[in-house]
């Protein structure tokens, strides 16, 4: 599964929910789960997204937790 397709999913309910600062994994797996939009975990999520940051579409805050900004 090509995983451009998940980043979408991810990206298109962080900008329906207007979010505009940094969050982790559990609290975007949170948001998706509230939109029912089916996510395996938050593994999955930081995989995705740090594909991503490897494109320059996303920043990762490294500290604890991790934290990922669209």
């Amino acid at each position: 599964m090509h995983a451009r397709g998940e980043y979408e999913r991810i990206k298109d309910a962080l900008d329906d929910a207007d979010v505009d600062e940094p969050m982790t994994a559990r609290e975007i797996l949170r948001l998706l789960d509230e939109r029912d939009e089916e996510f395996e975990s938050t593994h999955r999520i930081a995989t995705v997204l740090g594909r991503e940051a490897e494109r320059g579409e996303v920043e990762v805050h490294r500290g604890q937790p991790y934290r990922y900004e669209l």
